[in-house]
């Protein structure tokens, strides 16, 4: 039985992952549009909407939370002053992803992970 087992593996050990999740998440808010596969993406959608939700909430132990997850302080500051305004009226739902098919060398789905408008 699985209870209480949230988030997927991925194959990788709990340091690897947490790597993994914080170079996605990072790119995700600089580049506002990354490819990757599918399990991944949405491994990375719920971690990413809360460091948005972070930068909407505001104030010095939010950036400080933001900036102990991404591995960039520019990036913490452009979800601080950029993506926190843009995304004020909405409630949640800040990523989209969409399916390209499969990937020519193994047949993994790709998808592309972006911001909303």
């Amino acid at each position: 039985m699985k209870h209480k087992i949230a988030g997927k593996k991925l194959n990788r050990s709990s340091g690897h992952r947490m790597a993994l999740y914080r170079n996605l998440v990072t790119d995700l808010l600089r580049y506002e549009k990354i490819t990757t596969t599918e399990a991944k993406a949405k491994a990375v959608r719920g971690q990413a909407e809360k460091i948005i939700s972070l930068g909407k909430t505001g104030g010095l132990h939010c950036y400080r939370q933001a900036l102990a997850f991404l591995y960039e302080k520019q990036v913490a500051d452009k979800v601080f002053k950029e993506l926190a305004p843009r995304y004020a009226g909405r409630p949640g739902g800040y990523t989209r992803i969409v399916k390209l098919g499969a990937r020519p060398g193994d047949g993994a789905p790709l998808v592309v992970l972006s911001l909303v408008e």
